[in-house]
């Protein structure tokens, strides 16, 4: 793979699947927020548009007063009051256009990504999963058939993996155990990436890392920076308890850091650390987690350095987040607490795909007015118009998102959420073929899902230039965080990386039920 060139200081079951249905619907509020967007969205372009009308309107004067001038001296230059003129107009446009690109974005580029690979000693077959559940769970018997019942519907492989600590019967998760983990899968990932890119330690800028429930101290940004032996100067970032979306807020971080500190590289490192995280109490809400989560990192290098443009592969088009943690039922939705026996895991509450759906409504109809063509935006007022206003019999138009995104990167939080999105948003089977085939061969890998995505389209040899990239996810709070890329060039086939050994396997038809 090319290299750069370095510059130094540079889900679960069926009845958590009911009510999911995130389409731009909404009883009493779609209306207002398509409005809404729209006022944002010129808001957000005031000073481009006003730049262009006064543009325009001195440019139609000019022209006139010029052609009145030419037509009444006949190009005689010796009237310097006329030369002044020209001169004066070409100051304004100047001066405009100095203004537009000293307020303009500094664009974000994604110079490459890389995703950790189990070693095979970590796998966790079908047959591993039962023994171990059975065992652990000998005198709760109803909690066997519980966890049967689930995974057999999951969508996953035999080939997703666990820490080591939690191989034993029953687990042993330690502080150590953790720790040993968390080196495993960041600096495997951040190995792989500076191998990619060429990149040095002593070139990053920022560091930004986020894993949701396990946080030492020193915190994980420090471990990296150590191992890595980083700049005393580099700003570094540990974000805690987000969720499986903190990927997408991560990057969120990066591009406002990267717009405020010109020409900056900035790692960002997503994963969640499962060892400490394993339930082994009774409750079934809190079981579920045991199942779909699975080892998994990325680490992500974004620059803003114009020398590098040529050699990233995605530009930052959009981020829009969501966050309906004022909703009491909202926040309390994924929860980290103790069992009645003081057992400690992440407990599910049964509304929390109703929750999502909502979240889900919420951002998609802000991220609509931002990337859906002008036709899509118009049919689709027009439907919610004749719907709310004239009582029209018709049903409700859900805009069509493969006329703005050739690639979907969902959240593999579980089956029915993939399910879920495909329905509502009218998405093929290769639309949401990455994020089925994430979860078969990696399992709910929090955060980092998303990555394994890109990775998977990437391996597939489908990412072109000019494609434009979806990755949506879900996390605590309870948020949805959607963020846009567009591919600047062509994609060669990765010849390393999580997917590569095992990519002419995919895809593979996932069965209904497992039997176990």
């Amino acid at each position: 793979m090319q290299k750069f060139p370095t510059q130094s200081h540079s889900s679960s079951s069926s009845k958590m699947s009911e009510g999911f249905e995130p389409h731009l619907e909404s009883q009493t509020s779609s209306m207002s927020k398509v409005a809404k967007g729209a006022y944002k969205h010129i808001i957000n372009h005031m000073l481009t548009l006003l730049l262009i009308y006064v543009t325009v309107t001195i440019s139609i004067q000019a022209v006139q007063q010029g052609q009145d001038y030419l037509s009444k001296h006949l190009l005689s230059l010796h009237d310097l009051s006329f030369i002044w003129y020209i001169i004066s107009f070409l100051l304004v446009i100047i001066t405009i256009f100095t203004v537009h690109f000293m307020n303009k974005s500094q664009p974000v580029y994604l110079l490459d990504f890389a995703c950790f690979k189990p070693p095979a000693m970590y796998r966790v077959p079908h047959a591993t999963a039962y023994e171990h559940g059975r065992i652990i769970l000998a005198s709760h018997q109803k909690g066997v058939e519980f966890l049967v019942k689930v995974f057999e519907r999951a969508g996953l492989g035999a080939e997703t993996s666990l820490p080591h600590p939690l191989h034993y019967i029953p687990p042993n998760p330690t502080l150590i155990g953790s720790r040993e983990e968390t080196e495993l899968v960041i600096f495997s990932s951040m190995d792989s990436l500076f191998e990619q890119t060429g990149i040095s330690p002593q070139d990053i800028d920022i560091v930004i890392v986020n894993c949701g429930l396990f946080n030492p101290t020193p915190s994980i940004s420090s471990m990296v920076i150590n191992k890595y032996k980083m700049r005393s100067d580099v700003k570094s970032y540990n974000l805690s308890g987000m969720g499986c979306s903190a990927s997408l807020i991560s990057i969120d971080l990066a591009k406002n850091l990267l717009r405020v500190h010109p020409e900056s590289n900035a790692i960002v490192i997503s994963t969640e650390i499962i060892t400490p995280n394993s339930y082994t109490g009774k409750v079934r809400s809190m079981l579920v987690p045991n199942i779909l989560f699975r080892m998994g990192c990325a680490a992500i290098l974004l620059t803003n350095k114009r020398s590098l443009r040529k050699h990233a592969k995605y530009s930052l088009s959009h981020v829009v987040r969501t966050h309906k943690g004022a909703d009491d039922r909202s926040y309390g939705c994924i929860t980290h607490k103790e069992d009645k026996d003081g057992k400690l895991g992440v407990a599910l509450d049964k509304d929390l795909m109703v929750i999502a759906a909502n979240s889900l409504k919420s951002n998609i109809s802000r991220l609509g007015v931002l990337v859906l063509p002008v036709s899509e935006q118009a049919i689709f007022l027009f439907n919610l118009v004749g719907r709310k206003l004239f009582k029209m019999n018709m049903k409700p138009y859900i805009p069509d998102y493969t006329k703005a995104f050739e690639h979907f990167c969902v959240h593999a939080g579980g089956r029915a959420v993939i399910d879920k999105v495909q329905s509502s948003l009218k998405l093929t089977d290769e639309h949401v073929e990455a994020s089925r085939m994430t979860l078969y061969r990696f399992g709910n890998t929090s955060s980092s899902s998303v990555w394994y995505e890109m990775g998977y389209i990437e391996a597939k040899g489908r990412m072109k230039k000019g494609n434009r990239v979806w990755q949506i996810g879900f996390g605590s709070g309870f948020k949805c965080n959607s963020v846009v890329w567009k591919c600047i060039r062509d994609i060669e086939v990765p010849k390393t990386g999580a997917w590569a050994d095992s990519i002419h396997k995919f895809p593979v038809i996932v069965p209904d039920v497992v039997m176990l």
